[in-house]
This record gives structure tokens, C-alpha cells and sequence, in this order.
């Protein structure tokens, strides 16, 4: 055998890739029968133009083999092979790609064609991760069966080849196991492996049988994503999506994908029509990555924004190189482009399932609002290229969905071609809770002057809130918050000489009420007598609680208390203020109408022993 020595880093990087670059051992069998379904392609391709380098024996194949007593474990095809040249440039050169140097021969409409990811690239040498010597047996489809090389390192810095004689084209790579990797000799273990990493490459890979006389395939084949959609099925979809996606329930809507041009990829996607029970666990993600049908990774949270992690499937990249590692992948520049694309496509597809007056879409529609609308929410507030499009998807409930039958939610769009030509603003209120949006006083004048108010009661529709400022040119307005302006000069102007004369009534409610930053008339108030209101740039109350839950630090807050001068209440208070004998009873009224505002508005009172104690003397003096 004739002695060589590897490229002068191929030491350095090999002992980089065995101990440093793969996470998982069990990579090395996904990358060795890559290379053997590239070889296979690439001999396929050829042998368009040149068929006698198939003749013969054109049913491309993988098989694997286990042998306990010697502890080997084989891969050959049937694919092109190499001569012995070949295996001396390609084998002893890291980041040698075959591949590369083969589509550099193809002209441009050529490559389209050529279904290949990298022949004996760098991930060959994840041999070394559980074998001290591989073996390489190889005949090139352009030579004789005496022309044939073997290939041999114990991947300590050098290599051996020599000619030997193989009746057939192809390659076989023996790997000679570590005493650490007897497990790889598990048969059983294998063919899971064969599942998991190379399930959807397309030619069989076949293992021998239990009886070792026969071989069985034991990948599925073609993925199904490849097929043509007319040639597919719902049920095929369907058993897809809970096999693959490992769903119980049935999909609300499916895209299927597939995108030839500067970037080439197919998607099979999936959104669930119920809510999983990992939902809100940020860091997974339902999208599987295959590049050319090879699995690389589950949960590849780069493919997608966060705020889509409810969406299941599969991605398919022609593009994405095989460099250093299969597991960096995502580090390429081509991930970003690839992300922006499938995020673009899904957004897509949901907005034309909102806007759909089809039947079914609608009702794909509604099982995906109700299970993660709250999710699609998020995107406006966390996914700053795609903010206004995730806002014309983004749905809540609202004072007019309550009032029709049937509509569950409703969107900006609608809400503006709903509104009054007159009205430039989006009126929505806060709570914790639906009932308590309904039962805010705050949002009484809006409805009586006939604008709809929509109910902000998730807790990430706080931080919508803030973000979400503006929509078309209309400008978003909290129901709680500044002064309400809903009424007209004359209401304007006889509501401030009514303040005028309940000047020193409303000093005395602001000097009694020491927490409050001011008392005032209201206009925006129907039929209670009193709300709390925060300032127009001042934060709502359901935020400050959520900011406390988190432990962060908040501004000192003070709420306004509205008045409502035409509610009888109100009137009898401010009456009986006249009498600075009966000073001690209004005090009290007063902390009673602040602290039922705040229950009103779905708040907590801060001293609930304090208004415990004015209820029972307000029963005790009603009641005689």
C-alpha cells in the first residue's frame, strides 16, 4: 500500500470534528449514507448522457451491514465511486467537496437538475467518532473491476491506498468500532437510527433481516412532501401530521410549498386546529430542517419567529452547504433568507384565511383564532418586519362581536369599516378578564355614542398596547385613559361650569382620597357614577400589575376619579358636602365609589378591611 499524509490542517480539524463539532456520536451514520445517496445521484445524473455508466444495474441502493464478531459496521452503494485519484484528493482533503468541483462542470439550467448535497465532504470523517480505522472499497463507473481502490486510516494524520480488484462500481465504507461504540452494533439500533436521520432519502436502505438471509428496506422513501398535491390525499395529510408532527388532533390548515429560484426549498406545514400543551414553551419549535430529504434538525427555531412556534412541519432546503458541521446550519446567511420567505408565506396564508368568505376557510379560521390568537398577538410586539401585517391578523373581542351572534372576534379592518366616517380613533380598554372589560364603567360614553371598544383582557394585549400605536392612520386609544374627549362644544362647555360649581366639593374629594392624582367631572361616563382613569402617557392598571407580578420596579402611580355629575349618587354626595356636619359620611361615600370603580374595572382594593368596615356601617345606617 502507498503511504500518504493528509492536507497539512486535516489533523488539527479531524481531531476538532471527533471531539469538539458533533453533539450526537450517532451523526456519523446520517452523513455517511448522504454521501452514499449523493453518490447515487450523481451517477443517476450522469448517466442521462452517458448510460452505459449505469448498464446493468440501475437500481440505485444503500445497504448496511453488522458484524458483532468483528466488530464492523458496513455502508456501500451502488453509486459512481472513485478511483483511486479521486479517493486520494477527495478523502485526504477537509472541505474537499466533490460535489462542488462536479456542479462547477454543469452549465446553469444543468444544476437545477442535479439533485446532489456533497460527495465525501467533511462530514465523512464523523467516521472517526466511533471508529480507530475505516476502510474505503471503490470503484469508479468509469473504470475496469481492476481499477478499483482501497482506502485505509486509522485517522492519526495519514492514509494508505492501494489498487485492488471489485466486480462492481460503488463504494463500501468499513468502519472498524471502538471498543466505546459496541452499540452502533445493535441492529436494532441502527435501523432506528436509519429512522430518525435518513427516513426520507430516496433510495432504499436495506438491512438484513432477522434470519440474516433476506434484506428488508428500512427508510420510508419518498417523503411526502415531494409528491405532487393532487397526488395526495387529505388522510395521507393527515396521518403526516400526527406521525411526523407527533399531533393528536386534526390540522385547521396545511401549506404546501414548493419554491424553485435564488433560493429552492419545499414546506409542509401544519397549523394545529387545538392548542398543544407546550405552547407557551418559547424555545420549541414545530418545524423540522431537511436539507435534500436528509434530517438535520427538530425544533429548528430559526426557520421561524418565535410568535409561530404553534406551526408544525417540515422545511426542505436545496441550498443551505454542508460545510464544517450539519449542526451550524443555522448559522448560514441562507437561513435568514429562508426564514423570511416561509414567514412571509405563512402570514400569507393565515390573512387569506381571515379575509376569506369561504366556508371552510372561515372556519379553519376560527379554530386557529381560538387556540393561539393570543400567540399571534405576540408577533406585534416581537416581530418588528412583520408588524403591521401580524396586526391585520390580530383579533379580539369586542363591544360589537358581544352584541352579534356568532362572531367571535373581530379585527382593526373591520372595526374601521364599521366606525363612523367621523371617528379618527381605535378605542379599546384593558382588564384582566373578559367580564371585566364589559363591566368597566370607563367604556360607557364610547358605546353610548356609538363607537365600538375593543376588549384588551390577555395579558400580552398589554404589551400590544404599547406597541401598537397606530393602525392606518388611526391612532389607537385607551377607553381608561386621558379625558375622554367624546363630547361637543356645548357639552363641553356646560360640563366645565358644572365643575365651577363643585369646585370646593371636588377639593374636598381630592384632599379625602390622598392616593388619587386628581378628581374631576366626566364626560365619558353613562350610568355609573365614578371610574379610575390613568393619565393619557401614564400606564393602565392591569400593566402595573403585571410589572409587579415580574418583579420589576414602578413609577408611582395615580389614577384620576371621574365623576359622573348627572348620576343621582354623585349628586347626593355633593349635596350633602354643604353640611360640614356630615363631612365624615362623605369622606366615606367618596372611598366607597373609588373602590367600587376599581372592582368595576376587574382591580383589587388596597385596604380591603378599611372598605369592609364602610359597607357595614353604610348597611347598618340603611337598614336603621
Amino acid at each position: 500500500m502507498t503511504q500518504h499524509a493528509f492536507q497539512t490542517e486535516v489533523t488539527q480539524l479531524l481531531q476538532l470534528m471527533i471531539h469538539s463539532l458533533y453533539s450526537e456520536r450517532e451523526i456519523f451514520l446520517r452523513e455517511l449514507i448522504s454521501n452514499a445517496s449523493d453518490a447515487c445521484d450523481k451517477l443517476r445524473f450522469l448517466s442521462l448522457t452517458e448510460p452505459q455508466l449505469s448498464a446493468g444495474d440501475s437500481d440505485y441502493r444503500i445497504e448496511i451491514a453488522v458484524d458483532k464478531g468483528a466488530k464492523t459496521l458496513v455502508i456501500r452503494d451502488n453509486g459512481v465511486g472513485l478511483t483511486e485519484a479521486e479517493a486520494i484528493e477527495h478523502l485526504g482533503t477537509i472541505a474537499k467537496s466533490g460535489t462542488k468541483a462536479f456542479l462547477g462542470q454543469l452549465g446553469e439550467d444543468q444544476k437545477k437538475n442535479a439533485q446532489l448535497i456533497g460527495q465525501f465532504g467533511v462530514g465523512f470523517y464523523a467516521a472517526f467518532m466511533v471508529a480507530d480505522k475505516v476502510v474505503v472499497e471503490s470503484r469508479s463507473a468509469r473504470v475496469g473491476s481492476d481499477q478499483a481502490v482501497r482506502w485505509e486510516s486509522a485517522g492519526d494524520g495519514s492514509f494508505a491506498t492501494e489498487k485492488i480488484e471489485r466486480a462492481a462500481r460503488g463504494t463500501q465504507v468499513t468502519l472498524h468500532l471502538k471498543d466505546d461504540a459496541d452499540e452502533f452494533l445493535d441492529g436494532w439500533k441502527v435501523r432506528g437510527l436509519v429512522k430518525k436521520w435518513s427516513d426520507y432519502v430516496c433510495y432504499p436502505i436495506r438491512m438484513a433481516k432477522e434470519d440474516g438471509k433476506e434484506l428488508e428496506q428500512v427508510n420510508a422513501g419518498q417523503p411526502l412532501w415531494t409528491k405532487a398535491k393532487d397526488a395526495i390525499k387529505d388522510e395521507e395529510y393527515t396521518a403526516f401530521y400526527r406521525s411526523a408532527c407527533k399531533q393528536w388532533d386534526e390540522p385547521a390548515t396545511r401549506i404546501h410549498a414548493s419554491v424553485e429560484g435564488r433560493l429552492s426549498y419545499t414546506t409542509l406545514l401544519f397549523v394545529p386546529s387545538e392548542k398543544p400543551f407546550d405552547l407557551f414553551e418559547r424555545e420549541r419549535r414545530g418545524v423540522s430542517l431537511y436539507v435534500k430529504r436528509v434530517f438535520i434538525m427538530d425544533d429548528c427555531k430559526h426557520l421561524l419567529p418565535e410568535w409561530l412556534r404553534f406551526v408544525k412541519g417540515v422545511v426542505d432546503s436545496d441550498d443551505l452547504p454542508l460545510n464544517v458541521s450539519r449542526e451550524i446550519l443555522q448559522q448560514q446567511a441562507t437561513v435568514e433568507q429562508l426564514r423570511k420567505q416561509i414567514t412571509k408565506r405563512v402570514i400569507d396564508h393565515l390573512l387569506k384565511l381571515a379575509q376569506s368568505t369561504d366556508e371552510a376557510d372561515k372556519a379553519a379560521w376560527a379554530k386557529i383564532d381560538a387556540a393561539f390568537g393570543g400567540v399571534i398577538r405576540e408577533g406585534v410586539v416581537t416581530d418588528h418586519d412583520n408588524k403591521d401585517r401580524v396586526a391585520r391578523l390580530a383579533r379580539w373581542r369586542s363591544t360589537w362581536t358581544e352584541a352579534e351572534a356568532g362572531r367571535a372576534t373581530t379585527g382593526l379592518e373591520d372595526y374601521i369599516r364599521r366606525c363612523p366616517e367621523s371617528q379618527k380613533e381605535i378605542v379599546f380598554v384593558t382588564a384582566p378578564n373578559l367580564a371585566a372589560a364589559k363591566a368597566n364603567p370607563a367604556i360607557e360614553g364610547f358605546v353610548k355614542a356609538g363607537r365600538e371598544v375593543l376588549f384588551f383582557c390577555d395579558p400580552v394585549d398589554e404589551w400590544v398596547a404599547q406597541h401598537l400605536t397606530e393602525f392606518d392612520g388611526r391612532k389607537l386609544v385607551d377607553a381608561a385613559k386621558g379625558a375622554g374627549d367624546l363630547l361637543d362644544a356645548e357639552a363641553k362647555k356646560a360640563l366645565e361650569a358644572k365643575a365651577k360649581e363643585l369646585e370646593p366639593f371636588l377639593g374636598f374629594a381630592k384632599e379625602t382620597l390622598g392616593d388619587v392624582g386628581e378628581v374631576r367631572l366626566s364626560g365619558r361616563l353613562a350610568d355609573s357614577p365614578a371610574c379610575l382613569v390613568a393619565d393619557e402617557h401614564g400606564i393602565s392598571a392591569q400593566m402595573e400589575q403585571l410589572m409587579r407580578r415580574m418583579g420589576q420596579s414602578v413609577p408611582e402611580q395615580k389614577r384620576i376619579l371621574e365623576l359622573n355629575p348627572s348620576h343621582p349618587l354623585v349628586q347626593r354626595i355633593s349635596a350633602l358636602h354643604a353640611d360640614s356636619g356630615r363631612r365624615g359620611e362623605v369622606a366615606d361615600a367618596l372611598h366607597l365609589l373609588k373602590d367600587q370603580a376599581t372592582l368595576a374595572a376587574g382591580g383589587t382594593v388596597s385596604d380591603g378591611a378599611a372598605t369592609a368596615k364602610r359597607l357595614q356601617g353604610l348597611l347598618a345606617k340603611a337598614l336603621g
